[in-house]
């Protein structure tokens, strides 16, 4: 973009950070910082050295955030003597030809400011974490850390596997009727019985009501239409556009990030190479002018009478930095059908998705008209109801993220007063769903609603918490392993007052008070800091260590010795060891369950084929007996079969229990005893 007279190298992210084997933190010289070159990355950073020395001009381009904005600090900290040309920052929200030769014709300096908060972030979490992890290591295992971010957010998703396990469903009954008239019918749903809504609580109920009114008169007794304008959406921020991709796509956060990166980066289309979107880790829902101009001219060419008088403004959250736009593409004209054949599929969706966010938030507002129809059937009232779009605006460009009410069912047409004929009764049995357990979507919603992290830490967060082994993902959800239970429950009794997510966002309030100039980082790290190590040393020597505890000696042998096997914790669960270690070394998975065959008396283990990364549960008598369950077995039993019980999901349903026998209906239901 620049021309030949410039040559751009990478830092590839940070050349110079704490050490990692020690604290390099003086709390007695104003929580001075020791840093280094990072290990390995000695080579680039000479490289660098070298290009800055023969140059006339030394731009830092680094991005425009906290982190970006310290590698930039501490690489103009390298070139100083090392050069004698000038050192200027430059900052872009897109790399496109406009934007960066623009960057350059306004160069400014270093945000110092940004470099405190940066530094006062990094300080904060190598104290908290490298007083917190030795902890670990002395009370529970070694190897252990902890992190004053994550922690939190491992004390939501173990609070609420909580009160998921603790929840118990209770049967419901719903009943829908068929209605027809002539040659068409409608489903309509009991909405009430008696002038009152039903509570139907077992099948039982249900057919009282089906046997009271079977042969009523069923009469059209009310029929109402009410529009509705349904507004466009904001164009994304990091958060929503992580949840959307989560909820329409099935993407982790992990996953959006990397090829949110890749489309900011920039693809070939065709002879050229652009970046296809703006800087992907933002708070803000702002538009920049040009961005406003560019995309009201393409909708104004493509769909005119779908084009507002003047642009959408959307309010821009108390709590966003609003150093970057929202997250949108660097040009309208690029639409998903025009960038197809020069990205692979996943790109291509992720793209799409906020093309469509981003075009749909600058159109006018769409239209729907809903239709209620109520059915008198005696005691009993049905009510369906019917939604069309009658004015498209913004859906005319919605695809991927369309919403679910432009699909629903017509209903004949009917006048107040008509008789009907029912044709059908279908009761249907449900169970009540528990809080549901955390997945991409709804933790990052959680994390960006209380405040704990910002835009560039949700996925790492998520990520460390898995590569950790304190959270599995199990159906898309997230569930908190034995470590990951043990290490919450000691951090929350201990450290009430830090692993708290009140304490995390007051945190993030002070860190852009330390990036706004008006809190001086050191005095920041003093006022939390030295309360906190007399309490860490004091846990520290009053704490009862757990590391005894976690082996427990079992009922089992070790086939290869004869010595007692010990049920032990790893970072990937409990397992089996032989106390003969290290003389013997034989391992084994922990058993789940009994395996429910008559004939056969052996144990249910968890299991993984080469290669794959999803478990099966399986005979230890495998290959004589060949039983195999996908669903993993809970700590119970079937009150009628005396099979296992295990834990299932579908979308309809979320968690629920149910019995593994395929001849047998038991579900744990409220009211039932379970027998372990």
């Amino acid at each position: 973009y620049l021309g030949s007279g410039y040559t751009v190298k990478a830092s590839m992210g940070h050349l110079i950070d704490l050490p990692k084997s020690r604290l390099a933190i003086d709390p007695e010289n104003n929580f001075q910082p020791e840093y280094i070159t990072v290990r390995g990355r000695a080579a680039i950073l000479k490289d660098l050295q070298k290009e800055a020395k023969k140059s006339t001009l030394v731009l830092l381009a680094s991005d425009n955030d906290r982190e970006g904005e310290a590698i930039a600090w501490h690489l103009n900290n390298a070139f100083v003597g090392k050069t004698s040309a000038p050192i200027q920052r430059i900052v872009f929200n897109e790399i496109t030809p406009v934007a960066i030769k623009e960057a350059v014709k306004n160069p400014s300096v270093i945000d110092e400011e940004k470099v405190n908060a940066q530094k006062a972030r990094r300080v904060l979490d190598r104290l908290v974490g490298y007083n917190l992890s030795p902890l670990l290591w002395v009370k529970v295992k070694n190897g252990l850390s902890a992190g004053r971010v994550q922690s939190v957010a491992l004390r939501l998703i173990c609070e609420r596997e909580k009160e998921v396990l603790e929840f118990i469903p209770e049967e419901y009954w719903t009943l829908e009727a068929t209605f027809a008239k002539g040659k068409s019918n409608c489903k309509a749903q009991l909405v009430q019985y008696e002038g009152k809504k039903p509570e139907l609580k077992s099948e039982n109920d249900v057919n009282k009501i089906i046997e009271a009114i079977k042969n009523a008169k069923c009469v059209v007794s009310d029929i109402k239409e009410s529009e509705r304008n349904v507004k466009p959406k904001a164009p994304f921020t990091t958060s929503k556009l992580q949840q959307s991709a989560a909820t329409r796509l099935g993407f982790t956060s992990k996953k959006t990030m990397q090829i949110a990166q890749k489309l900011y980066e920039g693809v070939n289309i065709g002879s050229k190479r652009v970046g296809l979107i703006t800087y992907m880790r933002t708070d803000s829902v702002r538009i920049s002018d040009s961005a406003l101009e560019d995309v009201r001219s393409w909708i104004g060419k493509n769909f005119p009478n779908d084009l507002p008088e003047k642009p959408v403004e959307y309010a821009v959250g108390k709590k966003a930095q609003d150093a970057h736009e929202a997250i949108r593409p660097t040009y309208t004209e690029y639409t998903p059908d025009y960038v197809k054949e020069f990205l692979s599929r996943d790109e291509l969706r992720l793209y799409q998705l906020i093309w469509e966010a981003f075009v749909s938030s600058q159109m006018k507002g769409a239209k729907c008209l809903t239709t209620s129809v109520d059915i008198k059937a005696d005691e009993a009232l049905f009510r369906v109801s019917s939604t069309k779009v009658t004015e498209k605006g913004f859906y005319n460009v919605v695809k991927l993220l369309s919403s679910k009410e432009e699909i629903t069912g017509s209903i004949p047409s009917l006048k107040i007063g008509e008789e009907l004929k029912a044709t059908d009764f279908s009761p249907e049995q449900h169970f009540t769903s528990g809080p549901a357990r955390y997945t991409d979507a709804s933790i990052v919603k959680t994390l960006e609603e209380k405040g704990i992290g910002r835009p560039s830490t949700y996925a790492p967060i998520i990520s460390v918490l898995l590569d950790r082994y304190y959270i599995s993902r199990n159906n898309k959800q997230f569930v908190p392993t034995p470590l990951g239970k043990m290490i919450n429950d000691i951090l929350v009794d201990s450290f009430p007052d830090v692993i708290n997510e009140n304490f995390t966002a007051e945190i993030e309030s002070k860190l852009d008070e330390v990036e706004e100039g008006k809190v001086e980082w050191p005095k920041m790290m003093g006022d939390f800091f030295f309360p906190f190590k007399n309490h860490v040393d004091e846990v520290m020597s009053t704490l009862e260590s757990v590391k005894g505890s976690m082996d427990e000696v079992t009922d089992k042998t070790c086939e290869l010795c004869g010595k007692p096997m010990l049920k032990k914790l790893g970072r990937f669960g409990y397992f089996l060891a032989c106390s003969g270690f290290p003389a013997c070394h034989n391992t084994k998975s922990i058993p789940l369950a009994k395996c429910p065959r008559p004939e056969c008396n052996g144990e249910i283990v968890e299991r993984k084929n080469k290669g794959k990364s999803k478990s099966f549960y399986g005979c230890t008598n495998y290959p004589t007996c060949d039983f195999i369950s996908h669903f993993k077995p809970i700590d119970q039993y079937c009150p009628k079969c005396g099979w296992f019980m295990v834990e299932k999901y579908d979308k309809k349903h979320g968690s629920f229990k149910s019995c593994i026998n395929p001849d047998c209906t038991y579900l744990h239901t409220a009211g039932e005893e379970v027998e372990n």
